[in-house]
C-alpha cells in the first residue's frame, strides 16, 4: 500500500485503495457513500464542512434530502462509537455542517531491512489522551526504552530470526499496556511494513502483518490444552482475509484446524477428523512448527499471549518447540506473566523460560516501578488531556484550574508516587479518582480545591492498596452498574453480554448499554466487538481493563449468590452451545462445580479430559480426570456413579501410560480400583481392560508371578 493510500486517526486506519475502515485488526463495515463522507471529512480535518459542500461533492447533480447525509453521519458515528452530544470524532455545527475533530496523519514508513528502529520514531510521544479515550492507561510514561526494545526484537523477526520474549512484572506494572501500545503502533500506522527487495532467501514481505492475541484463564486455563494458541489462531482466521490462514492450516496443520470446528462446515470437519484420527502429540507439535513457517513466509506474525502464569503445559511445550526450530520464521512471540505467581505455584513456565534463555533462544523484559519524575510527567499529560476535553465538549473553562495552579503539581506528584510506590495501575486508578471525585481540576462550589487539601486527601483518605481503591470506586456506582460488573466477574476476565444477562435474568441490551458506558469512558472495561454463540445469539464482548478488577469484584460476591450466578451462567451457555458444548466443556465444568451441580461438573470434566486426550495433551487430561474423581465424591453412592468412576479410572490410566509408560507407580492403584468397580458393577467389558492394565504393570515392575496369574485370568475371559 502506498503511503498516500492510508490515513490514520486515533486507533483507526483508513485504507483508501480498498475503501476500508479498520480498528486494529478488525474491519468495520461501512456503506460506500458513508465511506465517501468519511474520506471527505478526513481531508478537511479540523475545518467546518458545510452540508452544501458535502452534497455538491458527493451527490453532484442529484436532488437528495438532508436525510441521506444524516443517515451517513449516524452510521459513521455508530461505527466509531461516537456520541453526538459529546463528540470525540464528528462535531455537529448546528445549522451549518460538520467538523472532524481528531488529527489525521499518514503513517511513517518502517523498512524491514533494518533490525533496529530509529530512536526518533520510537521516541514519539503517544497521542494526546482525553478522558473519553477507552484506554486511559495506553498513555505510556517511562516505557520508551521498553517500547524501543520490542521494536528491535521485531526488526530481528522481520529478518527471519524468530524471537521469544517474556514481559514480566507484578500485577498492575503495565505489561498489557506496553504491549497494547506496541500493537497500536503496528496496527494503526505508528509503523508500517513496506515490501522491498532483499538479498536473503526470504520471500518479499506483504504489506499486512498478522497480530494474534490469546489469553490464559485462571480457573480453567491450565486444564485446557493449547487454549491461548487456539484462541489467537481462531481470531485471525475469522478476520476478513482469514481464509488464507485457514487454507494454510488445512495444508500444514490439520490436527490444529480440526480443533476449531466453528471455522469448518460439517462436511469439512468430518473429512478432517478422518484425516487426523490417531494423531500424536509429536505430530501436532511438528505441524504447528511447519505451519508457523508457512504463515510467516510473507506475513510476519506477532503472537501475544497474556498471563502465561495460568497457562497449560502443552502451550509451554509448543513455545519451546517454536523457539528451538532452526528454520527461518518471521515470528515474534510476546508472553506476559507475574514472576511471583510462577514461583508460588511452582509453575513449569519458570523452567521453560530459564532453559530458553540459557541457550539464547528467549529473552526477558522485566518492567519496573515508575519514578517520581515519571509520575509527574503522567500527571501533567493527564491534566492537559482533561483541559482539552473540557474545551472540546464546550464546558466553561472557568470550571477548570488555571495553568498557574500547576505550580502545586510537583508536590501532588510526589504524594501520588509515595502512595502508589510507582505502580502504574495504582497511579492511574488514583489519578482517575482525583479527577472525577476529588476536585483536582473542576471547581467545587465556586472554587477549585487547593492542592494542599488534595495532598491531605491522598494521605488520609486514599487506601493503601489498589484493591481497596477499586472497592472504594465500586461503592460509588449505582446498584445496577455494580451488579453488572459483579456478574461479569463470574463469567471471567473476558465475557459476552449475553452471559451476564443470563446471570442477572435481564435483557442483553440492558447489559450492553451499561458495559458500553464503562468502556467509552475507560472505566473497568474495554470493548472487543461481538460474540456469536452457536444458537444464533449475538452480543457485545468485553474484557476487564485489568485482572485485578475482575479479582476484586469476584471476591466481594457472597458465596450463596456466587453459586447461583455460576449455575445460571452455566445453564445458559450449555443451552447456547447445544451439540457444540464440548468446545467449552472445561469452562462449564468450572461453572457447575462452583454452582454445586456436581453431576454436570463431572460430565463436563469427562468431556474436557476426552478432548485433551484427543489433542495428545496427556498431562492436562490427567489433571482434568483426577479433578473429575475428586468432584465425583460429592455425589451419593449409586450404580451410575460407579460407572462414571470406572470410566475416569480407565482414561486416567491411559493418560499415565502415555506419559510414563507401564512402569508408572500410579497404574497399580488405578487399575486395582478399576477391577474392584468391575466386581461391584457386575459383568462388564471393562474387566478385561483392568486385568490387561494390571498385567502390563507387573510385567514391567514385577513380580512376574503376579503378571502370569493376571494373564491366566485374561485367557479365561
Amino acid at each position: 500500500m502506498q503511503a498516500n493510500q492510508q490515513l490514520t486517526f486515533d486507533r483507526y486506519t483508513v485504507d483508501l485503495s480498498n475503501t476500508q475502515l479498520w480498528r486494529g485488526t478488525r474491519r468495520i463495515a461501512l456503506t460506500s457513500k458513508t465511506f465517501a463522507v468519511l474520506h471527505y471529512l478526513l481531508n478537511r480535518a479540523g475545518q467546518l464542512v458545510t452540508k452544501a459542500e458535502l452534497f455538491d461533492a458527493l451527490w453532484p447533480g442529484t436532488v437528495v434530502s438532508d436525510g441521506a447525509l444524516t443517515f451517513c453521519i449516524v452510521e459513521l458515528r455508530k461505527a466509531l462509537g461516537d456520541n453526538a452530544k459529546q463528540p470525540k470524532f464528528i462535531e455537529t455545527v448546528h445549522g451549518r455542517g460538520y467538523r472532524f475533530l481528531p488529527t489525521v496523519t499518514a503513517p511513517p514508513v518502517l523498512s524491514h531491512q533494518s533490525s533496529v528502529f530509529s530512536s526518533d520514531q520510537a521516541g514519539k510521544k503517544s497521542p494526546q489522551l482525553t478522558t473519553d479515550n477507552c484506554e486511559l492507561t495506553t498513555l505510556l510514561v517511562g516505557r520508551e526504552a521498553d517500547l524501543l526494545q520490542l521494536h528491535q526484537w521485531l526488526g530481528k523477526a522481520l529478518h527471519g530470526e524468530r524471537q521469544m520474549v517474556f514481559v514480566t512484572g507484578e500485577p498492575g506494572i503495565g505489561k498489557t499496556t506496553l504491549i497494547e501500545a506496541f500493537r497500536q503502533r503496528l496496527e494503526t500506522g505508528g509503523w508500517r511494513l513496506v515490501p522491498s527487495p532483499q538479498a536473503s532467501s526470504l520471500k518479499p514481505l506483504a504489506s499486512r502483518m498478522w497480530v494474534a492475541v490469546g489469553r490464559c484463564i485462571e480457573h480453567y486455563g491450565p486444564g485446557e490444552p493449547y487454549m491461548p494458541i487456539l484462541e489467537a489462531l481462531g481470531r485471525l482466521c475469522r478476520e476478513p482475509d482469514g481464509e488464507q490462514l485457514v487454507t494454510l492450516l488445512n495444508h500444514h496443520a490439520p490436527t490444529w484446524l480440526v480443533q476449531m470446528p466453528s471455522l469448518l462446515t460439517a462436511t469439512e470437519l468430518a473429512a478432517l477428523q478422518r484425516k487426523t484420527q490417531g494423531a500424536t502429540r509429536e505430530r501436532m507439535l511438528r505441524e504447528m512448527g511447519e505451519a508457523i513457517e508457512a504463515i510467516t513466509a510473507e506475513h510476519p506474525l506477532v503472537l501475544w499471549l497474556e498471563d502465561l502464569h495460568w497457562s497449560d503445559t502443552s502451550t509451554l511445550e509448543l513455545l519451546s518447540v517454536l523457539a528451538r526450530r532452526r528454520e527461518l520464521a518471521r515470528l515474534l512471540v510476546i508472553g506476559t506473566y507475574r514472576p511471583v505467581d510462577v514461583i508460588v505455584q511452582k509453575h513449569p513456565l519458570r523452567i521453560v523460560k530459564q532453559e530458553l534463555q540459557l541457550h539464547g533462544l528467549g529473552a526477558e523484559l522485566p518492567l519496573g516501578l515508575l519514578s517520581e519524575a515519571q509520575v509527574a510527567e503522567y500527571l501533567a499529560q493527564r491534566i492537559e488531556a482533561e483541559r482539552e476535553t473540557e474545551r472540546n465538549q464546550g464546558r466553561p473553562l472557568a470550571a477548570v484550574r488555571d495553568v498557574q495552579e500547576a505550580m502545586g503539581m510537583p508536590q501532588l506528584a510526589r504524594s501520588i508516587h509515595r502512595r502508589t510506590d510507582g505502580n502504574p495501575l495504582f497511579m492511574v486508578t488514583l489519578v482517575n479518582d482525583l479527577l472525577s471525585q476529588r476536585g483536582l481540576l473542576r471547581e467545587t462550589q465556586g472554587a477549585t480545591q487547593p492542592v494542599a487539601s488534595l495532598l491531605d486527601t491522598i494521605q488520609t483518605r486514599v487506601p493503601d492498596t489498589v484493591q481497596h481503591l477499586i472497592l472504594q470506586q465500586l461503592e460509588r456506582l449505582s446498584t445496577e452498574e455494580r451488579r453488572v460488573l459483579e456478574v461479569a466477574s463470574v463469567v471471567g476476565m473476558e465475557f459476552s453480554a449475553a452471559a451476564v444477562a443470563a446471570g442477572l435474568t435481564t435483557e442483553i441490551e440492558t447489559v450492553e448499554e451499561c458495559c458500553a458506558g464503562f468502556a467509552q469512558h475507560g472505566r473497568f472495561l474495554r470493548a472487543h466487538g461481538a460474540a456469536d454463540w452457536p444458537d444464533g445469539t449475538v452480543a457485545a464482548r468485553y474484557s476487564f481493563l485489568h485482572a485485578l478488577y475482575q479479582e476484586v469484584l469476584y471476591a466481594r460476591i457472597p458465596a450463596a449468590r456466587r453459586r447461583r450466578l455460576h449455575q445460571r451462567i452455566g445453564e445458559r451457555e450449555e443451552h447456547a452451545y447445544g451439540e457444540h458444548v464440548p468446545e467449552i466443556a472445561a469452562e462449564l465444568a468450572v461453572h457447575f462445580e462452583q454452582g454445586r451441580d456436581y453431576g454436570k461438573a463431572v460430565q463436563y470434566l469427562q468431556q474436557a479430559g476426552e478432548k485433551a486426550m484427543r489433542r495428545s495433551a496427556y498431562g492436562e487430561a490427567g489433571r482434568l480426570l483426577t479433578k473429575g474423581l475428586e468432584v465425583l465424591k460429592h455425589l451419593p453412592a449409586s450404580a451410575e456413579r460407579n460407572k462414571q468412576e470406572l470410566w475416569l479410572h480407565f482414561r486416567l490410566g491411559e493418560s499415565v501410560i502415555a506419559l510414563q509408560g507401564y512402569a508408572a507407580a500410579d497404574l497399580e492403584r488405578l487399575y486395582t480400583r478399576a477391577l474392584e468397580l468391575c466386581h461391584q458393577i457386575g459383568e462388564t467389558p471393562q474387566r478385561f481392560g483392568a486385568l490387561l492394565g494390571l498385567s502390563g504393570f507387573f510385567c514391567v515392575r514385577g513380580p512376574l508371578a503376579t503378571a502370569r496369574e493376571l494373564g491366566e485370568q485374561l485367557v479365561q475371559l
